[in-house]
């Protein structure tokens, strides 16, 4: 696997951290203070130019509003998802939706479609909050990362390989609320990555399924299990 600058961070759930070759700091679905799997080290966030979101649950935005304010990051994500963020105090917003790309921080921010809910909770109400989505980045270097978000497989992951074609892949594993390791499988037939980094699992008892599990249904991959904290370049 051959990132080039880039460093990669997983903090554990859906929530990473990538560092640019140019300096920039994004974080892709930032649960961060809440997030039990995350390390204590890595809960004071010191530095986040740009926050991708992916959609609206708590597990995945739940610090997207402290850190943006703190930070004066610019999130992204569906239209929604971004006035929301914006009515709470984010000032710097850059609402896109599924097909389009952007320029921000120097990469290339393609919004590809996933399969899930995305309802808000916003104190006892749940709102409209657009539609969940992935992202597809490309790097300055050329180097393309997909992160898959919440969602089940779906037959479209072949035109984003064609399209898109990232060597590395975020694939979320943990069932119940998201693929297994079964769909999980399937996705990388569709995909043909290099490289599958499972997320979205262990977070809690009912998410189980597993790295290992992954790789037996998967031998043309290389599943890359990293830990909570793990940073890998």
């Amino acid at each position: 696997m051959i990132l080039n600058g880039v460093k990669l961070t997983w903090l554990g759930h859906a929530t990473f951290r990538i560092e640019t070759p140019e300096g920039n700091t994004l974080y892709v679905d930032p649960w961060i203070m809440g997030n039990p799997v995350c390390p204590a080290n890595e809960k004071n966030v010191k530095k986040a130019d740009v926050l991708l979101c992916t959609h609206g649950h708590g597990d995945h935005i739940g610090d997207a509003v402290e850190v943006g304010k703190k930070h004066n990051s610019l999130a992204v994500g569906i239209f929604e998802l971004c006035l929301w963020l914006k009515s709470k105090g984010v000032a710097q917003i850059s609402p896109m939706n599924k097909g389009g790309t952007q320029t921000v921080a120097g990469v290339k921010v393609t919004m590809v479609h996933a399969v899930h809910s995305c309802g808000i909770q916003d104190g006892d109400q749940i709102v409209y909050g657009g539609e969940a989505c992935g992202y597809v980045l490309e790097f300055s270097n050329g180097g393309k990362i997909y992160h898959a978000g919440d969602t089940n497989v779906f037959s479209d992951m072949a035109i984003i390989r064609d399209l898109y074609a990232p060597k590395i892949v975020m694939l979320p594993i943990g069932d119940h609320f998201t693929m297994s390791p079964r769909e999980a499988a399937y996705a990388c037939k569709l995909l043909e990555p290099e490289t599958v980094i499972p997320m979205h699992f262990g977070t809690f008892p009912l998410l189980t399924g597993t790295p290992a599990e992954l790789q037996k249904l998967a031998p043309e991959v290389k599943v890359l299990e990293m830990k909570p904290g793990q940073t890998i370049s």
